[in-house]
This record gives C-alpha cells, structure tokens and sequence, in this order.
C-alpha cells in the first residue's frame, strides 16, 4: 500500500504486515525508520492502522483454512469463483503453486495463474504450461493423485512453494488385512501426552469437544468425522489417548473397511500428530 501523510513530518505504511513510518519532505531518504516514532505511537492515524494489519491478518488465515478445507475433502471448485478470488494477495498465496486437476483427472497441473474469465494456467508434468478451462476445478488430496512421487520430485525441481500442505502432506494407507468387524483403531490407545493436549489439537486444526479430539472429512457424498478418546489426568498433568474410530456425522459408526482413503489418512494423520510421532505406520515417502 502506499504513504499515507500523518501531521507535518512524517508518513505511515503497512511494511511487512507492521505499521512502519518516515519522515517526509524534500531532503528525507525515504526509508522506514527503523523504529516508529514516540509522537505517533497513541496517534488515531496509527491505531486505524493497527487495525487493519490484524483484520488483513485475520484475513490470510481463513484464506488458508478454506483452502485447506477444499483440499482435504477434494472439493471440485467453481473456476468462476477462483477467478473472483484470484485478484486478493491473501486467497492468491493460498492457492498458487497447489496441483489442480481440470476435466481429465490424468492432467494435475501447477496452479500459476486464474484468468478473469475461468481459465486456468498450470504447469504440467512435462514442464510445459497449459491453459485449461473446465467448469470447475479439483484440488485433490495426496492420497487421491497416483502421479504423488512423480508431482513431489518435480515440485522440488521447480522450487514450489506451497502454503497449504498437499503434496508434502503425510499420508497412510488403509491396510488391506483388516477385520470386517472391527470399528477402532487401538495402537494409539495408552500414550501419554502432555496435557495441552486441547492447545495441541487446536494449533494442528482440530476440534476438540468433550473427551475426544475430531477431524471432518466431506467424501463419497458424505461427511465422515475421525474421532480419538482421551482421559485427562490433571494431577499428573498427562492426558492418556484412547481408540480412534469413524463415523458418518448423524449417523452411524463405520467399520474400518469401510472407511475411505482420505478419511482414513486424515484420522491416522491427526492420532499420529497428537501422539506425538513424528511418522505413522504406512506414511507414504
């Protein structure tokens, strides 16, 4: 943004998400001072300021936490709405460099650019960047691209930047032996973590209602919700994790087969960060 006039001698500005201010006049180098000036510390011009920065703040992150949300649950996006979108610095950091399938899911693609019309740029595989222009737009979870090592490798060489975890997002694979009537996971159940266990949830995005840490998932027409127990131990200031299940929300508890792949990684990926691991059994390289 640019230098807004405060009283005779000096100008402020948003630098770096921090009010920043210099002197102005003829003879001034321009440069932000290094340290705002006592006389416009309490100033009304500084305090509306202030304001803005947190409320731009406030802004990204819940860019990055609906952008995180599509790709958690695949969603298929409106390219008109990304096109409306793309011109706010906030929703465009969240979104560039993501892999973007259009109408052929055998096509990821790099996002670089959102037309004002609907089209898509993005960068293919071949190194190539192509403009695609679907109706809507998939940024899909890792577990749903079979192209995941190729997509890693070539985002390593063309230095990709994502702000939302997609490719490098740790990921499990349901095992293919598992008892169709079982309905929970236990090989969490009896680890001790500390007990912010709450404060922990909520920093990696998860809800916490009661005695359970929960995670939501929108897959095959349906919203599944992974949920692990705990019992807290405010003497011992430990909190001791329980099982790890699935459910449709309202309605019925899903046995482990028939829990999908994303659902089943989001749920083993959130005991696994809670527990403290630094990897899970199946992560994917």
């Amino acid at each position: 943004m640019g230098w807004l006039p405060v009283g005779d001698s000096y100008e402020i500005s948003l630098v770096d998400g921090k009010v920043a201010a210099r002197s102005s006049g003829p003879r001034t180098t321009g440069r932000p001072l290094k340290t705002l000036p006592k006389a416009l510390r309490d100033s009304a011009e500084v305090d509306r300021l202030r304001q803005l920065a947190q409320w731009l703040d406030r802004h990204a992150a819940e860019c990055l936490a609906r952008v995180d949300a599509w790709v958690v649950s695949s969603l298929p996006v409106p390219t008109g709405l990304l096109a409306r979108v793309w011109p706010d610095p906030a929703w465009r950091d969240a979104l560039r460099d993501l892999v973007v399938l259009g109408e052929d899911p055998a096509e990821p693609g790099f996002l670089r650019d959102v037309t004002a019309t609907g089209d898509l740029r993005v960068v293919n595989l071949d190194g190539e960047t192509v403009r695609l222009s679907p109706t809507c737009a998939t940024l899909p979870h890792p577990v749903r691209l079979p192209d995941l090592a190729d997509l890693r490798g070539f985002a390593d060489e063309i230095d990709v930047c994502q702000r939302i975890e997609q490719l490098h997002r740790g990921t499990w694979d349901r095992p293919a032996d598992l008892r169709d009537r079982d309905t929970a996971i236990t090989e969490f159940r009896g680890t001790t973590v500390p007990n912010r266990l709450a404060v922990r949830a909520a920093t990696s995005g998860f809800r916490v209602s009661g005695s359970r840490v929960t995670c939501r998932v929108w897959e095959a027409g349906r919203t599944v919700e992974a949920a692990i127990w705990f019992d807290e131990d405010y003497w011992d200031t430990e909190a001791t994790l329980g099982t790890l299940s699935w459910s449709v929300v309202d309605g019925p508890t899903l046995r482990l087969p028939e829990v999908g792949p994303v659902a089943w990684s989001e749920g083993m990926r959130m005991a696994t960060a809670l527990s403290g691991a630094a990897t899970g059994t199946g992560e994917q390289a």
